[in-house]
């Protein structure tokens, strides 16, 4: 008999945070503290229990192509795409939309934004 609580997609959600950094300069979530979002999102996540299978994964990715927007993660399955601007933001993310399934939207990327 097979667990069922980690199929079919092995986690409930997935955030990825872009950390990509621009080396000819040009502007990019790197440079808006990135990578202390994804710190933090990773450590509370940890901290709640929510990691693992079945749960939630934190994840860093390249560019997401959405700079314009940044710093930017997006959460799967729901596909929500966020632009947050200090740990209260990351705060509210995990609490609200990570631990509950409740989109934060105050924080959503608005859908216009790319590159």
């Amino acid at each position: 008999m097979s667990d069922t609580s980690t199929a079919p997609g092995y986690y409930q959600r997935h955030i990825f945070f872009c950390l990509n950094d621009r080396a000819n300069g040009e502007d990019s979530c790197a440079h808006h503290n990135a990578q202390a979002g994804f710190d933090r999102c990773k450590s509370l996540v940890k901290a709640a229990g929510l990691s693992g299978p079945g749960q939630v994964r934190v994840n860093k990715a390249g560019c997401l192509d959405r700079c314009a927007g940044g710093p930017i993660a997006v959460v799967y399955p729901e596909g929500t795409w966020y632009t947050y601007v200090d740990t209260a933001d990351i705060d509210e993310i995990v609490e609200s939309h990570l631990k509950n399934g409740q989109v934060v939207e105050r924080l959503v990327t608005p859908a216009e934004l790319g590159r």
